[in-house]
């Protein structure tokens, strides 16, 4: 008798299909069990109590302006107002967003802060990942920058000295990561070359010396200490240190996360473009660094939305960003006592910011493994 079965061939099965209802995800994630449904129903009702508080506090008993017989500060002060106070909002809307810039010009940040909000939509849209691309971020952050400083084209001069609030944080965030990636990439690749010992100390160097302090000591040093190695005629104004100061400190951190995406990149990656004799240069750029960036998006997104909220620290050299308009803001004594409604308006405006770059890296994460799928 043969010991061998001659092989039948079977038709594939299609592959399982996981997708739940949300009949069987209540069964089986909340109520599969006595406990877990008295749990469940414990949680949904301090829930449903704590949700009734906040919506009383946030709009039923909440004041939005004056009254016919009270200002908007008096009507927050009244004796049956248990509410939250988002007249202070309205009043001091223009500090919180745009700082000390002058009251009659404002419409000039505003507006750079419209160009910069659609660079950002613009730059998502993956149609539009091409060279021209580039040319629109310049296009638009010198219309930015003309906009701020004026000077030009029959513009008011307006110093940096006198710039606050959101534009100076979208200035910071993108002009210092935008500048900080390029060069955090050139210190990744530095210090993998091991044929050049002093570039790559060099590298090493920077890059553990902006981890090893904090970010104020850097701010401190770029404000204090850079001045003094440059000569007396030369004028640098506060934010340009500062954003170099944030330039430098984000390419350190970006620099470790490249670093960790090229030692991802299996061997043979780099033998198959040797192979195709390619150059250094050729083979980083067309096949070794495109992979290693796909695979540490979720790091990089992460230092990018830590630095665009790390701009609330510089206030420390005496830059207005966002968060330190909003505590000018709650300084006024006629608002004194409504902080929190004011902290809660500026921590919406970083959450939609943060939330929104944190979906866009998780969309491209999946456009981008889908396309290798395929």
């Amino acid at each position: 008798m043969s010991r061998y079965l001659a092989a039948t061939e079977t038709d594939a099965r299609p592959a399982p299909d996981r997708r739940r209802t949300l009949r069987q995800i209540l069964i089986e994630d909340f109520f599969y069990g006595p406990g877990a449904i008295l749990c469940t129903l414990l949680l949904c009702a301090l829930l449903a109590i704590a949700a009734w508080k906040l919506l009383d506090w946030a709009l039923l008993d909440a004041v939005f302006g004056p009254t016919e017989t009270l200002d908007a500060s008096q009507a927050c002060r009244a004796e049956d107002t248990e509410g939250a106070c988002w007249a202070v909002i309205g009043d001091k809307l223009r500090l919180i967003l745009f700082g000390l810039y002058p009251y009659d010009l404002q419409w000039r940040p505003g507006l750079a802060c419209v160009l910069m909000i659609a660079l950002y939509a613009l730059s998502v849209q993956r149609a539009l990942w091409r060279p021209a691309l580039a040319g629109i971020w310049v296009v638009f952050l010198v219309a930015v920058l003309i906009l701020m400083r004026g000077g030009i084209a029959g513009l008011e001069p307006v110093g940096d000295d006198q710039w606050g609030g959101l534009p100076v944080t979208l200035i910071l965030s993108t002009f210092g990561l935008g500048l900080a990636f390029p060069v955090a990439i050139a210190l990744a690749l530095a210090r993998q070359q091991r044929r050049f010992p002093m570039l790559q100390a060099a590298s090493v160097g920077v890059i553990e010396f902006a981890r090893a302090v904090p970010l104020v000591v850097v701010l401190f040093m770029a404000s204090v200490m850079l001045p003094l190695f440059l000569p007396a005629d030369w004028q640098v104004s506060k934010l340009l240190r500062v954003l170099i100061a944030f330039t430098l400190f984000g390419a350190a951190y970006l620099a470790e996360v490249i670093r960790g995406g090229l030692q991802a990149i299996p061997p043979g990656q780099y033998e198959a473009a040797s192979a195709l004799s390619l150059t250094y240069a050729q083979s980083m750029r067309d096949v070794i660094l495109p992979q290693a960036l796909r695979i540490v998006i979720p790091g990089i997104v992460n230092i990018f939305i830590g630095f665009f909220k790390a701009t609330a620290i510089v206030v420390v050299v005496g830059i207005f960003d966002l968060m330190t308009a909003a505590k000018r803001a709650v300084a006024d004594p006629l608002w004194q006592g409504f902080g929190i409604e004011v902290y809660l308006f500026a921590g919406l405006i970083y959450f939609v910011f943060c939330f929104s770059l944190s979906r866009f890296s998780a969309r491209l994460e999946r456009d981008l493994a889908r396309d290798r799928a395929s």
